[in-house]
């Protein structure tokens, strides 16, 4: 660990507070309610908390805070709010975060909500010049009533609860064994509560014992690892907790879990599988901070080669604007959540920083991080700033922001990142074509001299998916074409009359080189310069699209058994100038209507030119997406109306 922590220093706990003391008689009629569990460990602390004293006006001063703790200010703004949240009168949900500060559902069963024990065991051991509840004898009373909630909610059979107090749940079981190993590794360096080190400690043997059996298929499903972030979570947590209190069994246990990890958990396209497919936002904000933290812990070189597999596939999936701002996520091809984009420097606090332990041995991922003089430039503006540091905000309160602090940072150098960059497959290379297939889906990238285009054919892993082309990008004009996913409106597809894009469906594709009507294309990886093509359809066939690449141009012929509505979802500049072929503008941040057979957008030197062929009464209308910090960019979704045939060309010079 990096922190100083201190002993503690008030180690009475109060017994009087603002809540009211409870019925004596009818408290104890419900802790003889309670299941076993819950009783042993509600009847180490009952009784009226005490508030948490607010913060001093005008604390936090920003100039107090060392660089690397800036990410703790949000959390401090927070800490007596949540604390003084935190359930006293009702002895059967003593100790209960509630209050809706993290995870849903917020209720007293949820093992998650219980995550911040971590928080307040760091913000009462740790002193600091901005820290004015180091060694709080109110925080320590919170911290043990919270505790003793949590460690209540495990089943004997060493497993947690999330949805309902009988699950035995993979999510709750792995974060509760990160949290509260990190948790324990505090009291006992401070030497706070040590009853509660004790029942951490069997606590986390009984977590681990079920979590790393292989004969536990709530964990250790049959491949593909469903949710393969929350397997990770454990093999963190165990690998703290076996530093902590070695066991020779568990650790080859441990071993194991790493190795089917790497060999379940990772799809050979290179991403990690979640929920039937691939999801930026757990894959990049979440796997791989915590495999980071496992490999940390343990030195697993296994983890090491995960990541740099997992490197190769961002490098075709996240797509680097010109102009430095960040990169543009592939995101149709998502199942559970919409992580649109990532900022080239991304300041505290950063889901992802941890990430930047990998950088020495994977040093591919350097691009896709904050370059130190980058961030170390983003904290110097935060401290300089003299507005009051804005509080964390209930539900946005991931308490890993804080445990993953810990571990340190290895942020590449902009040298480092900048080398990185330059390998990225569409930047180093002008020509090539990248299918990589799994559980039934195809991930397409095709690379020529004036654009990169991506595309996802196949079955969608969830109704989050958007099948058919995902995006479009210009060498010097960046992303322009820009597919959502969990969105019929802004997809880039066909739209029937009744309002269902082809998009939201299955779609197979077959794949030619060569001009429309050659053989299929069997490749599995291309540097070829010619044409590139690829034919779907709507598996009810009531749409069928033939897309044909060349060097600067992507063509959509596109033949509907009825009438429908092309849709392309546009990510645009407010310098951008957008003309209708028949004169009428498009303002940018405005809805515009023409009846013309084409619009051009000009960003700086480039020209993208979109034609449909005849004059139709198109509409270009903007919506609410937005990217990066700035937010300048902003999708606005064309729709050209037609009879059921109709080709889209775009040329990108």
């Amino acid at each position: 660990m990096n922190q100083d922590i201190e002993k503690d220093r008030n180690p009475a706990l109060p017994v009087i507070g603002r809540r009211g003391l409870l019925a004596a008689a009818g408290g104890a009629m419900l802790l003889a309610a309670l299941p076993a569990r819950a009783r042993r460990a509600a009847a180490a602390t009952t009784g009226p908390l005490p508030d948490l004293a607010a913060l001093p006006a005008g604390a936090p001063d920003r100039r107090l805070f060392v660089p690397t703790e800036q990410r703790y200010a949000p959390y401090l703004m927070i800490l007596a709010p949540m604390v003084n949240d935190i359930e006293d009168a009702d002895p059967a949900t003593y100790g209960f975060f509630k209050g809706g500060w993290w995870r849903t559902p917020s209720a007293p069963y949820n093992a998650r909500v219980q995550e911040h024990v971590y928080t307040l065991a760091w913000f009462h051991a740790n002193a600091r010049p901005w820290n004015p509840y180091a060694g709080d004898p109110a925080l320590l009373a919170a911290l043990d009533a919270a505790l003793g909630h949590y460690l209540g909610l495990q089943h004997d059979d060493g497993s947690w609860p999330e949805y309902d107090i009988d699950e035995r749940g993979m999510a709750p079981t792995g974060f509760a064994m990160g949290y509260l190993s990190k948790t324990l590794d505090i009291l006992r360096r401070s030497g706070a509560l040590p009853e509660r080190q004790e029942q951490i400690r069997a606590a986390l043997h009984r977590g681990m014992t079920w979590f790393l059996d292989p004969a536990t298929t709530k964990v250790w499903q049959k491949k593909p690892l469903a949710y393969a972030n929350q397997t990770t979570s454990g093999l963190a947590g165990a690998s703290l907790a076996l530093n902590l209190d070695p066991d020779p069994a568990l650790r080859r246990r441990l071993a194991e879990g790493i190795a089917r990890l790497a060999a379940d958990g990772q799809s050979p396209a290179g991403f990690f599988y979640e929920q039937r497919g691939m999801d930026m936002n757990y894959n990049f904000e979440v796997m791989l901070p915590e495999m980071a933290d496992a490999y940390h812990q343990t030195g697993d070189r296994t983890l090491a080669g995960m990541a740099g597999r997992f490197a190769d596939w961002l490098g075709y999936n996240l797509v680097r604007e010109p102009d430095g701002s960040g990169y543009i996520s592939n995101i149709a091809p998502s199942t559970r959540t919409s992580s649109r984009f990532y900022d080239d420097v991304r300041p505290d606090p950063d889901r992802t920083a941890l990430n930047s332990l990998f950088v020495p041995e994977v040093p591919a991922l350097a691009a896709f991080l904050s370059a130190r003089e980058d961030l170390a430039a983003a904290r110097a503006a935060w401290a300089a700033d003299t507005a009051p540091v804005t509080p964390a905000q209930k539900q946005d309160t991931s308490p890993r922001i804080l445990a993953h602090a810990i571990h340190g940072e290895r942020f590449p150098t902009r040298k480092a990142k900048d080398k990185a960059v330059r390998s990225l497959p569409y930047l180093k290379w002008k020509h090539f074509v990248e299918i990589r297939s799994d559980l039934g889906q195809d991930f397409v990238f095709v690379r020529r001299p004036g654009l990169y285009l991506g595309g996802y054919f196949g079955t969608r892993g969830t109704s989050y998916g958007r099948t058919g082309l995902t995006f479009l990008w210009h060498p010097d004009a960046g992303t322009i074409v820009h597919s959502l996913n969990n969105n019929n409106q802004g997809c880039w597809g066909t739209v029937r009359a009744n309002g269902v894009p082809d998009n939201a469906g299955d779609q197979a594709a077959e794949y030619f080189a060569g001009e429309p009507g050659t053989a299929p294309w069997t490749g599995e990886h291309s540097r070829g310069e010619g044409t590139f093509g690829i034919r779907y359809g709507a598996a009810d066939g009531s749409i069928r699209t033939e897309v044909t690449v060349t060097r600067d141009t992507v063509r959509r012929a596109v033949r509907a058994s009825g009438a429908a509505t092309e849709q392309i979802p546009l990510v645009l500049l407010p310098t951008d100038t957008l003309v209708f072929t028949d004169g009428t503008p498009a303002p940018y941040h405005a809805n515009t209507t023409a009846t013309a057979d084409g619009i051009d957008v000009r960003r700086g030197a480039a020209l993208i030119r979109i034609r449909w062929g005849t004059a139709r009464a198109a509409s270009l209308r903007f919506g609410s997406s937005t990217y990066f910090r700035d937010a300048r960019r902003l999708i606005h979704v064309l729709r050209v109306p037609h009879d059921g045939s109709v080709d889209v060309v775009i040329t990108c010079d």
